[in-house]
């Protein structure tokens, strides 16, 4: 796909370690001192419920400057039932090229795709003021909760959006999270020993410390 001198294609395995970079420039010290994303799509990538056609980079001038990846969840639905769904992330734009246009080109991309492949929609944990422009609202509405949540805690991080219509009608239920997310911080910080050193700052608005 074409977008302006941008371009959106499947991941190889020679781009590996240059979308870990990307990931760790962009996710560093956002979050938390430091970051552990760059070594969660590490794992990610050899988990069985990771989506290798739904694996995207986007490349300008011959650099990969974004990234977005798939995998496969599902919902425990209240009756008792399991219904299949789709998480992804991480996602990011190299941050010298943020809020120009090009991650949400990016998503909107990807989302289509993952439609294409007959998928019925997608859960994630994002920025509604972003991710609203491409159709994703906050999952409550659809009536799916977050798992581990208590009752009545704010809930605006977790967002839905239907890949086929009528998805999730009639369905209520708890989202569940993939277990490759969750890694050790002892990995974390081995992992990390493979690229520049790069300094740890708490920061405000970090959610972890």
């Amino acid at each position: 796909m074409n977008t302006d001198e941008s371009f959106i294609r499947l991941e190889k395995e020679n781009d590996y370690r240059e979308v870990e970079n990307l990931i760790r420039e962009s996710f560093w010290n956002v979050y938390r001192p430091g970051c552990s994303e760059h070594y969660v799509i590490h794992v990610l990538r050899d988990d069985p419920a990771f989506v290798p056609e739904l694996d995207f980079v986007m490349e300008k001038d011959g650099v990969i400057i974004g990234q977005n990846m798939f995998m496969r969840t599902h919902i425990d639905r209240d009756d008792g039932g399991k219904l299949d769904v789709l998480t992804m992330g991480p996602i990011c734009i190299t941050p010298e090229l943020k809020r120009k246009g090009y991650g949400k080109k990016l998503l909107d991309y990807s989302l289509a795709k993952a439609a294409e492949m007959g998928f019925g929609a997608v859960l994630f944990e994002g920025n509604i003021d972003f991710y609203g422009k491409s159709g994703f609202d906050v999952a409550r509405k659809f009536g799916i909760r977050y798992h581990d949540l208590p009752e009545g805690a704010d809930d605006s991080f977790f967002l839905c959006i239907e890949l086929k219509k009528g998805y999730l009608d009639g369905i209520t239920g708890v989202y569940q999270t993939p277990k490759g997310y969750y890694v050790d911080d002892a990995d974390v910080e081995e992992f990390d020993k493979f690229f520049p050193k790069k300094k740890k700052e708490k920061l405000p608005g970090q959610i972890f410390s």
